[in-house]
């Protein structure tokens, strides 16, 4: 049974950092393409980043460009996502989620598997 556990939200003060892990089981991940997407209380959920199977190439939000990087360790099967320069904005429920395709996606329905979500609070 294939499971993705986020880890790694919490509540930061803006401009303060947060490291997101996703753990995958219940398969092989390393030819799967991953992304970070995030849902604001109120809003729907939008895209965040993606990473290539490979790790090598990567696509981010504008809005978290230069802030965020997403990055894996196919050896253990897990996504993270670093989240510097936090803004109070960046509050949402962040889920992690994986796709067959090995290609960057930045749309939520090219993604087959999806976490539970963990949740990040940015106070200002």
């Amino acid at each position: 049974q294939v499971q993705l556990v986020e880890s790694g939200g919490g509540l930061v003060q803006a401009g303060g950092s947060l490291r997101l892990s996703c753990a995958a089981s219940g398969g092989t991940f390393s030819s799967y393409g991953r992304g970070w997407f995030r849902q604001a209380p109120g809003k729907e959920r939008e895209f965040v980043a993606t990473l290539s199977w490979s790790g090598g190439t990567t696509y981010y939000a504008e809005s978290v460009r230069g802030r965020f990087t997403i990055s894996r360790d196919n050896a253990k099967n897990t996504v993270y996502l670093q989240m510097n320069s936090l803004k109070p904005e960046d509050t949402a429920i962040y889920y992690c989620a994986a796709r067959q395709g090995g290609s960057i996606y930045s749309s939520g329905s090219g993604y087959r598997y999806w976490g539970q979500g963990t949740q990040v609070t940015v106070s200002s």
